[in-house]
């Protein structure tokens, strides 16, 4: 039996959130700059002959038809692929944080099942298969830091130096539809401009951007502004992520963390140069974002 182990899929983090208009069939368009972290979950690979696709929980249970197996499903549709899959997974990512973990599972499950059944698809054909799943997962697949428009489907490659972020997730998560519909968030933010965004340091970033989604996370979830109030005792300017809970700051010097608090999973990260599933796809050329 063919098999893949240790497949990484790593979270991201929003160094900024701006939501910039509303389409008409209710999407939301956005710019952020999205940066790989190396907090990542573990996925294992088994061919099977049957055609189908099961799945393993190795740490916490998931939804029968999450994204994973969703992806699986899709990418067989998609080639008339007759082989099948058994997908172990080993969380660590945590559920309902903004950090793209099932995102980022769907992407990995893209690759290695593109390698594990031969189709030799090009890394544009599993971004279109990704952007049926959600809006994150062409960013996983396309495999570097990105500068990210649009619903998520405009990708520019950006550098983002290495560097270290601490990470706070709360008990509490929050379902991303709730923050979206709600009527008292900023929909008209002006646009940035990625030649800005790559002339300022980390802080200075920080300071002159924001995420639209926090006011109302922080409405909605208490937890999320108790773990920014946390970062700031720490002497630490914090933002949330995506629609959270997960919140973080820029970490530049070595941080006590015997405090922490029993209701927050706090980790310390180094941001990503590249996926390291990079290159496990073959590319035309044209961008991921093109799709």
């Amino acid at each position: 039996m063919q098999s893949l182990y240790d497949i990484p899929a790593p979270a991201k983090l929003n160094l900024f959130l701006h939501i910039v208009g509303r389409r008409d069939d209710g999407y939301h368009l956005l710019q952020s700059p999205f940066m790989l972290i190396d907090w990542c979950d573990t996925l294992h690979f088994s061919q099977r002959s049957d055609g189908q696709v099961s799945r393993e929980d190795l740490t916490w249970a998931l939804p029968e038809d999450d994204l994973v197996v969703r992806a699986a499903r899709a990418l067989q549709q998609a080639t008339g692929c007759t082989a099948g899959a058994h997908i172990a997974i080993h969380k660590s990512i945590p559920a309902q944080a903004g950090m793209g973990g099932g995102s980022s599972d769907a992407a990995s499950t893209l690759l290695a099942l593109n390698r594990l059944w031969n189709l030799k698809l090009p890394l544009e054909a599993l971004a279109k298969i990704g952007l049926q799943l959600g809006a994150d997962v062409p960013f996983f697949l396309g495999g570097r830091n990105a500068w990210v428009e649009g619903i998520g489907e405009k990708l520019t490659p950006i550098e983002i130096p290495v560097s270290r972020w601490l990470v706070v997730k709360p008990d509490a998560g929050l379902e991303t539809k709730r923050i979206f519909s709600d009527p008292n968030l900023k929909r008209d933010s002006e646009c940035a401009t990625i030649y800005g965004f790559a002339a300022h340091t980390f802080d200075k970033t920080l300071s002159q951007t924001r995420n639209d989604l926090q006011a109302i996370a922080q409405t909605l979830c208490p937890e999320v502004h108790q773990a920014l109030q946390w970062l700031d005792s720490k002497g630490l300017s914090g933002r949330m992520t995506g629609s959270g809970s997960a919140v973080f700051a820029h970490l530049n010097q070595d941080i006590n963390l015997d405090d922490v608090p029993s209701n927050f999973e706090v980790k310390v990260c180094s941001s990503l140069d590249v996926h390291p599933l990079q290159g496990w796809a073959p590319s035309d050329g044209l961008s991921v974002g093109s799709v």
